[in-house]
């Protein structure tokens, strides 16, 4: 199959990028049915925040089990 670029609009900040026909013969070889929904900035922002730690636990921190303190 043929590919050709193609202009999608970011869902998060509405701007338009391309998914190139390289992307889709990749996203085809990978086994990816759906197509992007972000744009590369977006995409890697989410990333970021997604590994970064979250400290703001509703429940305070418990120390840790000890079998030797019976």
């Amino acid at each position: 199959m043929a590919y050709q670029d193609k202009t999608i609009v970011c869902n998060d900040c509405a701007v338009d990028f391309t998914f190139t026909a390289g992307e889709q013969e990749f996203y085809a070889e990978k086994g990816f049915d759906n197509e992007p929904k972000k744009c590369k900035e977006c995409r890697q922002k989410a990333k970021k925040n997604f590994s970064k730690p979250s400290n703001s636990s509703s429940r305070p921190a418990r120390p840790p089990f000890n079998r030797n303190s019976r």
